[in-house]
């Protein structure tokens, strides 16, 4: 895929109608309704405040939860406008329309360096659908279109990719720096190459893996995923998390990467637990060796050492997915260790999405880290080579 893609910065946007595609799908308290994390909506300003300084006049968009094509008053993104106005220190207008006559007065209203938000997109069904009908109608309130949500764009919906039939597309800045970032890892990385895979099944990961082998010296697979490679090696793995149908393709991925010549390191001591509770009694184990009735939770502190060297020797580093059950203070000294060992490599570090964000956020080493992907789905994806239609659609240099 082409990662080459034109910038907001290579269009003159003074005076212009942007129509901007952000990711504010933020979470929200099940109670109150009340927005819980702006990390996403804080994520978006530097490519909003760029077009407004500009002069563009913006109109924002983007989904919220999983309404299905209905009005759900509880994913209104009423409470984004208001912070998105708090963050920006000006007025945020917002239409209770999608694409209808509310929305159209507002934005027809816009001047230069003023902001518009929609209604949340999927309240229509076209959204999801690509339906060319509502790519015309969002595509009718800009001369340009900017995609800034790069947690989307390997969806192809009709604000992702069917607006870009109708308006010129480019990258925001923040899709610019996912696309350069963890395109230039995997395309032309500073060596040692270390891609760091865990999580919980080789099936949500095997696209990745297959993909990294042909471009990674070191692979190193822990978490729920690693018992699958190690009853491969005919380990005993207990009652760890297990895919039985994928044993034969672990161990087919294990001589490649031997055949390849790339390093492939498994765990060789694991934490175990007694049943899947926060509580639950914990032992050290070797890794070929866990008891009938323990599960596997966490890497052990033989595995922590292993892998931690590893990444500290590494020039380009790419991390997806946990060591283990780190929510849960007992099992959460892997992934903190490998965070840790991130952190203090000086290697360019790349964390994608989800889960292993999350973690390094929660651990607070976010700020030692190169760059962490907005984008769980769209990075996972990205990683596995495949071709992002919401990235495709985009112009290219």
């Amino acid at each position: 895929m082409n990662y080459s893609k034109k910038s907001v910065k290579d269009v003159d946007v003074t005076g212009k109608r942007v129509l901007l595609r952000c990711d504010f799908n933020v979470p929200l308290d099940k109670e109150t309704g009340a927005i819980t994390s702006d990390k996403r909506i804080i994520a978006s300003l530097p490519t909003i405040k760029y077009l407004l300084e500009n002069g563009a006049k913006v109109v924002a968009c983007s989904h919220l939860g999983k309404p299905k094509g209905e009005v759900r008053k509880r994913l209104s993104l009423a409470p984004v406008a208001k912070r998105l106005s708090e963050c920006l220190g000006m007025p945020v207008a917002f239409a209770a329309d999608v694409a209808g006559e509310e929305s159209k007065k507002l934005a027809a209203g816009l001047k230069d360096g003023e902001i518009l938000l929609l209604e949340n997109l999927r309240f229509d069904p076209g959204e999801e659908k690509n339906s060319p009908e509502f790519a015309e109608k969002l595509a009718s309130f800009g001369d340009i279109y900017v995609s800034d949500a790069f947690g989307t764009v390997h969806r192809a919906h009709a604000s992702t990719v069917g607006v870009a039939a109708f308006l010129p597309a480019y990258a925001g800045l923040l899709v610019e720096q996912e696309l350069m970032l963890m395109g230039a890892a995997l395309d032309d990385p500073k060596r040692p190459f270390v891609a760091v895979l865990g999580g919980a099944k080789v099936s949500d990961k095997i696209g990745v893996i297959t993909n990294l082998i042909d471009k990674a010296d070191t692979l190193i697979v822990g978490g729920g995923m690693a018992y699958t490679f190690l009853k491969s090696m005919g380990c005993d793995v207990g009652d760890s998390l297990l895919e039985a149908d994928k044993v034969a393709l672990a161990g087919e991925v294990m001589k490649k990467a031997k055949d390849k010549g790339v390093r492939f390191l498994l765990p060789v001591d694991i934490a175990v637990g007694s049943h899947f509770a926060a509580d639950c009694e914990r032992k050290v184990v070797p890794a070929d060796a866990i008891p009938a009735g323990w599960m596997g939770m966490d890497i052990g502190d033989k595995t922590i050492a292993l892998f931690s060297d590893a990444v500290r020797g590494a020039g380009t580093v790419v991390w997806n997915g946990p060591m283990g059950v780190f929510e849960f203070p007992a099992f959460a000294d892997g992934t903190k260790s490998l965070a840790k060992a991130l952190s203090e490599s000086g290697a360019i570090t790349i964390v994608g999405g989800g889960d292993s964000a999350a973690a390094v956020e929660q651990l607070g080493f976010a700020d030692k880290i190169t760059h962490i992907s907005t984008g769980g789905g769209a990075s996972l994806e990205f990683l596995e080579g495949r071709e992002l239609p919401g990235v495709a659609c985009l112009l290219d240099r």
